[in-house]
């Protein structure tokens, strides 16, 4: 039986988000001691603090005049929280270049599960090194840590000190590479098979309020001398289920994996997708096209052992130049129904691929299937090809991913038996009605006028075809003719009379379809017309 691989999560934390933020936006006061100020029971205390700040002595909660008594040059702006949730936000989307289950955690830090996905990037340090490098250069302090549990990484990430990495599966620990973490940024690990000591290790040493708990528990635990996670392990259970409720042991035993713990993507994750990390900058239309051909052999394998085809796929480009607050391009097209052909999916990207501005070069592409459905094994023809897949399926596609899915139309059968009636657009890429409605005994021309144009008709007697008419101004005589067939006027329509259709050609060897509106009455002439042609 296949071994499975362990979970590690990533917990990314922005512990001056506030203040760097502002900084990014206002580049002078990058340096000088800065406060983030909000309005809470009537004072105004510090809610963020810069490097300087802190350095300088100001603390989170102390009111607005004890911090500039310690700091006269501080510098402040309000706070706005909702603001730093949108960039929160923001960052975690572009944290999916790493993995794309990402999701923002709590007011400052980001979850990150990277199961699977670390290698792409050099494994866990050299993952950690360039997203702790790309943060720092755009302006961010941040510290991170891995794990094999949310809790813990979220505990190391913001207790931690100098922690190395954690192994898995009982392996030696990796030396800690610094190349662009801070060096008291610790990467380490929660519980793993055969790294629970190593995890208690870790762990032990860290203050209660690691494990996510109320200040007011914090307190309480604190004043019976219960002050460090390693503290907790001397106490029944039972006892501190009773004393502080069954919280605590929540936090515990997710810390350690007893109690597993979801991690929701801020975005759903599609079923179907892969990526690939290229080691040198892509810049050429054709390098381009290639690393697509790649993603594409491979996620069509993905779906093949899946037993299904790909509806909608996406293409996200990032480059190397990306900005936290730009999204990757994207490229997207859709099919009619499920493929899972390389060569056709890769003829529809074509159409779209010289959109694609790679700038200084492309560093990551991720290929999804957002959208996929069954599809059966197909039989490969005599010539090569492969049934099932008719040519003008893909035509459709290209037309639709061309001109949007909206221009490619089809007529469909509709529940009248007048001909202007009788069929309705429809999406090329809709299910079609059951059965047939069109009659099977009956011929129909290739080609309507809509609305029908009047002819002037002349007939041997009322109810006979005609032997001649004029339409637009040129005459036809008339040598065959054939009815008539008489459709009756809807029952449900006030205007409506019957009509009597004649099938006809002229000496030219045109055939036209006509018809006489109203039954023969009398000293009243009833109206000609010319419906359609055949041929």
């Amino acid at each position: 039986m296949t071994e499975r691989t362990a979970r590690r999560i990533l917990s990314l934390w922005l512990p001056r988000l506030p203040t760097d933020a502002h900084s990014r936006r206002h580049p002078a006061r990058r340096g000088h001691p800065l406060a983030a100020i909000l309005a809470e029971r009537g004072r105004l205390g510090v809610a963020a603090v810069n490097r300087a700040a802190a350095e300088a002595g100001v603390r989170l909660g102390m009111s607005l005049a004890d911090a500039r008594a310690i700091e006269p040059a501080l510098a402040v702006f309000d706070a706005e929280p909702e603001s730093d949730a949108r960039l929160l936000e923001r960052i975690a989307g572009w944290c999916t270049r790493y993995t794309p289950w990402t999701t923002p955690d709590g007011p400052d830090g980001v979850a990150l599960d990277i199961t699977g996905c670390a290698h792409l990037f050099g494994g866990e340090e050299a993952m950690a090194a360039d997203l702790t490098a790309r943060l720092t250069a755009a302006g961010f302090e941040s510290r991170l840590a891995v794990a094999d549990t949310p809790a813990a990484a979220w505990a190391l990430a913001r207790f931690g000190r100098k922690a190395p990495t954690l192994p898995l599966r009982g392996s030696l620990p990796p030396p800690l590479r610094r190349g662009g973490i801070d060096s008291s940024l610790p990467c380490g690990a929660g519980e793993g098979r055969g790294g629970g000591n190593r995890a208690d290790t870790l762990l032990s040493p860290l203050p209660v309020a690691a494990l996510r708990l109320p200040p007011a528990t914090v307190d309480g635990l604190a004043a019976v001398g219960l002050r460090r996670i390693g503290d907790l392990h001397a106490v029944p259970r039972a006892t501190l289920a009773a004393r502080f409720g069954p919280e605590l042991l929540r936090r515990l035993d997710q810390a350690y994996g007893r109690l597993d713990e979801p991690l929701s993507p801020r975005l759903p994750v599609p079923p179907h997708s892969v990526r690939l990390a290229l080691p040198e900058p892509l810049t050429t239309a054709e390098a381009i096209a290639e690393a697509l051909r790649r993603l594409l052999a491979t996620l069509c394998a993905g779906l093949e052992k899946s037993g299904e085809g790909a509806r909608r796929l996406r293409l996200e480009l990032h480059r190397v130049d990306r900005r936290l607050e730009d999204a990757p391009q994207t490229l997207a097209i859709g099919t009619g129904h499920p493929v899972r052909r390389p060569d056709a999916l890769m003829r529809l990207f074509a159409q779209k691929l010289d959109r694609v501005e790679p700038g200084p070069g492309l560093e990551l592409m991720v290929l999804s299937a957002t959208e996929a459905g069954p599809l059966a094994a197909a039989q490969a023809a005599l010539d090569g090809g492969i049934d099932g897949q008719p040519e003008l399926g893909e035509l459709m596609d290209r037309l639709a991913n061309r001109l949007g899915a909206r221009a490619v139309l089809r007529l469909v059968p509709r529940q009248s038996w007048l001909p202007e009636r009788s069929v309705a657009p429809a999406s090329a890429f809709a299910d079609a009605p059951g059965g047939s409605l069109w009659p099977a005994d009956r011929p129909r021309p290739v080609r309507l006028l809509a609305p029908p144009e009047p002819i002037e008709a002349m007939a041997l007697v009322p109810d006979d075809p005609p032997v001649m008419f004029r339409w637009r101004g040129t005459q036809h005589r008339i040598r065959l003719a054939d009815g008539p067939e008489r459709i009756a006027a809807e029952w449900w329509r006030s205007d409506g009379e019957p009509r009597d259709y004649y099938r006809v050609e002229d000496e030219a060897g045109r055939r036209f379809w006509v018809f006489r509106q109203g039954l023969y009455r009398p000293g009243v002439v009833a109206p000609w017309f010319l419906h359609g042609f055949f041929g």
